[in-house]
């Protein structure tokens, strides 16, 4: 994939399974978000191709929930009219639809604030919100584009928690876009690490830990152990400098 002079991607070969939570890390300008967005059809690839459920994708995907950094709701809508968004795109609002809605809003702890506003929540309940908005068609493939890169670390890291339990109720197939190593490792099945720009896979690994893992999962050795092997592979290819965390 290039951008004029520019190669942002180059000779990116993987697959990933369906229910699988996947995850990419790498540095910033890697490329991970760009391949998130050729996943979505909101770019092309300018050589190869790229296929989802076996067909490739030439447009905007439409079977796919997408989340950003930034939650992208809209303030003049209450946080159930947000989350049903989709829903009235699609034309296909209802009340079995409207029922999930509510559901999912419960099962992220926002049962009780349907009606208040974006102004009216913190940051994490904004994130939550627009999971809730991703997830409301029931759609096969969830996208996400570093979700809590803007939350403070105790937020970040019970919002963890809580996406694994969503997944593990919901068993959507998830592509994790992250710069977080531990969360990356936290969270998934497979991790994919990758280059600096122009952005290659270095390698996937799996992640072979018990579910449902909680934070204290992170001091045991087997963790250790991937985060050691994630961090030697963008170390040693001058992904991060020596004085990341």
């Amino acid at each position: 994939m290039d951008f004029g002079a520019t190669l942002a991607l180059d000779h990116v070969d993987l697959t990933i399974a369906e229910h699988e939570f996947f995850t990419i890390v790498g540095p910033s300008g890697c490329g991970k978000s760009t391949l998130l967005l050729l996943t979505a059809g909101l770019l092309h690839p300018s050589a190869g191709t790229l296929l989802v459920d076996g067909q490739a994708v030439r447009g905007a995907y439409t079977n796919a929930g997408i989340t950003f950094q930034n939650h992208n709701l809209l303030e003049w809508r209450s946080v159930l009219r947000n989350v049903l968004l989709p829903l009235e795109i699609r034309r296909t609002e209802n009340a079995h639809f409207l029922a999930r809605a509510k559901q999912l809003l419960e099962l992220v702890g926002l049962a009780g604030f349907e009606d208040h506003y974006p102004h009216q929540l913190s940051g994490g309940m904004r994130q939550r919100a627009a999971l809730c908005r991703a997830l409301v068609c029931d759609l096969p493939l969830l996208l996400m584009d570093e979700p809590f890169e803007a939350l403070d670390a105790l937020s970040r890291e019970e919002h963890q928690l809580m996406l694994q339990e969503v997944w593990l109720r919901e068993r959507k197939t998830v592509l994790l876009i992250t710069h977080d190593v531990r969360e990356a490792i936290l969270l998934s099945d497979r991790v994919a690490v990758m280059s600096p720009r122009p952005g290659r896979i270095l390698d996937i690994i799996d992640i072979d830990l018990p579910r449902p893992r909680g934070q204290d999962v992170s001091e045991t050795p087997a963790f250790i152990d991937y985060v050691r092997r994630i961090r030697a592979l963008l170390f040693a290819r001058g992904a991060v400098r020596s004085s990341a965390p």
